[in-house]
């Protein structure tokens, strides 16, 4: 008996150094580790407001979208990932706030629409890339939304590069449960008027979704928040139905405030919507997409390239004309 007792007692006091070592994919939820969520202050609205102080349109600018938490975005042009994405959670963390993070450097990005096109050099240079941006994030809290576009994007790769594609997004996933237990990720799912439910549960599901916190919708689009959320609950009917799960998803609302007028480039007309916020139909509403940032060479955007900031675009969509 008191044999018993003794390896209850030792195996009692075990207990905790397991618990302390055991991996965890998310060991807590990063809205509760932090006070708010973060505003960039190197946005491009920011930036645009702080060099024109004189221009009658900064102060709703300022008023309206600079001072907005909004997602910022990585992929080639922000040098040595793993420092860029460490210094910028690094800075959130600092005050306490959550980084909203996008990840876009996939290889073959873009394919069909071309104006955002590029990427990684291949997909092992990709998983270089991503594993290098999972580690810069650390244990720090964060929103990582994964690769924008790239499970709606098919249209353009043969079944080879689909397998691919699959392949690097498990990848990505794997590496961020890896090496950052406190990011939620999302994986994007494009939009309502862009791919089927069913056939969009089966891609998220084949790119491993399973490992992913969740899903993302409406990234760079105008579709309104209830028909994001009747899209993102059909995906989970078909995730639930066929595989047995479903997921969160949260929606981008930066540009959704008058809805889709079927335009997705540029389109005219569009309005601000519901600042970035918990709740709301979804998970969360974020701004993904800074409002005033150009989808590239076409609509009110014509002879701009992609993510150049339009002050005038910008004011009309605060106003929403």
């Amino acid at each position: 008996m008191r044999r018993r007792i003794r390896a209850l007692v030792a195996a009692l006091s075990a207990l905790p150094l397991v618990l302390a070592v055991a991996p965890s994919a998310h060991a807590a939820d990063p809205t509760t580790l932090t006070s708010g969520f973060y505003v960039d202050p190197d946005s491009s609205a920011k930036k645009w407001v702080t060099a024109n102080p004189g221009d009658g349109r900064a102060p709703a600018i300022n008023a309206s979208l600079a001072n907005t938490p909004m997602a910022r975005w990585f992929g080639s042009w922000s040098g040595t990932i793993g420092t860029a994405a460490g210094a910028y959670v690094g800075a959130a963390d600092h005050h306490d706030k959550l980084p909203i993070l996008v990840a876009y450097n996939i290889y073959l990005r873009d394919s069909c629409g071309g104006h955002s096109g590029g990427g990684a050099s291949s997909a092992s240079a990709y998983a270089t890339w991503i594993a290098q941006f999972a580690g810069g994030i650390a244990d720090r809290p964060a929103v990582v939304v994964l690769e924008p576009d790239s499970l709606a994007d098919y249209g353009c790769l043969n079944q080879s590069q689909i397998h691919e594609r699959q392949g690097m997004i498990s990848g990505a996933l794997a590496e961020f449960n890896r090496q950052a237990p406190n990011t939620w990720v999302y994986l994007d799912a494009g939009n309502p008027g862009w791919v089927s439910a069913a056939t969009m549960a089966q891609r998220l599901h084949e790119a491993g979704l399973r490992q992913a916190h969740g899903f993302s919708l409406n990234i760079s689009n105008y579709y309104t928040t209830a028909q994001n959320t009747a899209y993102g609950n059909a995906v989970n009917s078909e995730l639930a139905a066929r595989y047995g799960y479903t997921k969160r998803f949260v929606v981008d609302t930066s540009r959704n405030g008058n809805g889709s007028n079927g335009e997705w480039c540029n389109a005219a007309g569009r309005r601000i919507g519901t600042p970035t916020r918990l709740g709301g139909g979804a998970e969360m509403l974020l701004w993904i997409k800074a409002p005033g940032e150009s989808d590239g060479n076409c609509g009110v955007g014509i002879g701009s390239t992609a993510g150049q900031f339009l002050p005038e675009v910008a004011y009309k969509m605060i106003h929403g004309y």
